[in-house]
C-alpha cells in the first residue's frame, strides 16, 4: 500500500522501476528507497538481530538503526531506508553480519 496523496505533503514519485528481491521481481518508483518499496509490497521482515536473531522490520527509516540491513547489488550491510530503488537492481535478505541466508 502506498500513499497516493497528502493535505501537508508533497510527493515525487518518479517513474516505475523494477528489481530482484530475495529471487522475486519487485516493481518500485524512482524517488523512493528500497524498504519504501518492500514494505509497499508487503514485506514486513528486512533483517534479523545480531544476537538472538529476531526478525527486524522498518523502523527509523532515517538510517539510525541497523533494522533495514540488506545485501544490495552484492554489497552487504546496505540501510535500505536511505538506498534509492534503482533500475535491475539485486536486493537480498542478510542475517547477522552480512552473511547469506
Amino acid at each position: 500500500m502506498r500513499i497516493e496523496a497528502h493535505p501537508i505533503l508533497e510527493f515525487s514519485r518518479g517513474k516505475e522501476v523494477g528489481f530482484v528481491f530475495d529471487g522475486e521481481p519487485i516493481k518500485g518508483y524512482e524517488n523512493e528507497t528500497i524498504a519504501v518499496a518492500l514494505h509497499a509490497h508487503g514485506v514486513r521482515k528486512l533483517s534479523h538481530s545480531l544476537h538472538k536473531n529476531r526478525p527486524r522490520g522498518f523502523y527509523c527509516a532515517i538510517g539510525n538503526c541497523s533494522a533495514c540491513m540488506m545485501i544490495v547489488n552484492g554489497k552487504p550491510n546496505v540501510k535500505t531506508c536511505l538506498e534509492l530503488v534503482r533500475e535491475g537492481m539485486v536486493v537480498q535478505t542478510q542475517q547477522g553480519k552480512g552473511e547469506f541466508i
